[in-house]
């Protein structure tokens, strides 16, 4: 990892106070913000640049960090832990090897040995050595997919810092649904693994269907001639619409159950839920005089 200067990035320099830091940040992030250059290409790298300096150097803690170890600073605890255990076990050969924050080794004794513990986070500068490195970061990314979207097996290409990743999404992926891909995250430090990437897949609403687990739930309309006499009936699914024939005397609310014609289970191709059709008898209104008049005819004979 490229050794970065916050300092410089915000023009401040290293005794800059809180005050100082907040002032030159604030300048900076009005005059490079990305909707304020909306034809500069690079004002929105810098406006990152500049909140990334001003997260680091505008907290005490990080700032320390930084000041000490430089764009290891992420590491300072580890470091520290390692150093507690390497002095508990009998001290730093070579008489103080220390990280500077400019980006390399630095030492008040001699040249030729380095202390095992910052060998083991760096590796040896004697040719040859080996460090066991530092795994990057882990990334997290959102995956906004429509509802008949995630009803089926496609590719999706997914820009994450800066890098195009090409998946493919399985049929049935679920709303809040993480999924792992390996040593897609941050490089790792010094030769070690990379972090990984976790998508979490967010699936928006469809206006005909309520989809609980891989069941899907739909209403469909039922004239009160239909639910009487009995006949049939168009019902949407995933797949189209498809006719049902109604019992006489169907109830408002009944519900009908058509097994495989859910949606997709996850990772198990050829396997559906079922979709549970809900009706919904509709009253009529606006009735003739003569149609009223039927009704009243029927009523009286019930």
């Amino acid at each position: 990892m490229a050794y970065i200067d916050y300092y410089k990035i915000l023009g401040v320099d290293k005794s800059a106070s809180r005050d100082d830091i907040k002032k030159a940040f604030k300048k900076l992030a009005r005059k490079y913000h990305p909707d304020l250059n909306p034809n500069d290409p690079n004002a929105k790298q810098r406006f990152q640049e500049i909140n990334e300096a001003n997260e680091v150097l505008g907290d005490p803690e990080k700032r320390k960090k930084y000041d000490q170890y430089g764009e290891h600073w992420k590491h300072a605890d580890e470091f520290e832990a390692q150093k507690q255990r390497q002095q508990q076990g009998g001290g730093f050969a070579g008489g103080g090897q220390y990280w500077s924050s400019g980006g390399g080794f630095s030492g008040m004794g001699d040249e030729g040995e380095f202390s095992d513990f910052f060998e083991s986070l760096f590796g040896s500068r004697r040719g040859g050595g080996r460090s066991a490195g530092f795994r990057g970061q882990d990334y997290n990314a959102e995956l906004h997919l429509s509802f008949h979207d995630a009803a089926k097996t496609h590719k999706q290409v997914l820009s994450v810092n800066g890098k195009n990743i090409r998946i493919t999404v399985p049929a049935g992926v679920a709303d809040g649904q993480t999924i792992k891909l390996k040593e897609q995250g941050a490089p790792g430090v010094n030769g070690g693994p990379n972090g990984d990437l976790y998508i979490t897949f967010v699936i928006a609403e469809d206006p005909v269907f309520k989809r609980l687990g891989n069941d899907l739930y739909v209403t469909a309309p039922l004239d009160l001639y239909t639910a009487i006499l009995g006949g049939e009936q168009m019902v949407d699914t995933m797949d189209g619409k498809v006719k049902l024939k109604v019992k006489p005397g169907t109830q408002n609310g009944a519900k009908v159950r058509l097994r495989g014609k859910g949606f997709p289970v996850y990772k198990e191709e050829g396997k559906f839920g079922d979709l549970i059709v809900t009706y919904s008898v509709q009253i009529p209104t606006n009735l003739t005089e003569k149609q009223k008049a039927l009704f009243k005819e029927l009523q009286s004979l019930n």
